[in-house]
């Protein structure tokens, strides 16, 4: 995995999350949801960072 990799990863998990807070902040999502959400991007990332430690 190269670095450009590594960071479209982590531009997506700030993205997804800003959503998140953002639909929650808005009354769209409840904060159970919301966290629920942020918790599956966080593991996604953690996911490829340590796919990217393998090497």
């Amino acid at each position: 995995m190269t670095d450009e990799d590594l960071r479209a990863a982590v531009e997506s998990f700030v993205d997804d999350v800003d959503l998140a807070l953002h639909e929650y902040e808005e009354g769209y999502a409840d904060a159970d949801a919301t966290l629920t959400v942020v918790q599956s991007h966080l593991a996604d990332l953690r996911e490829v960072v340590e796919e990217d430690g393998s090497e």
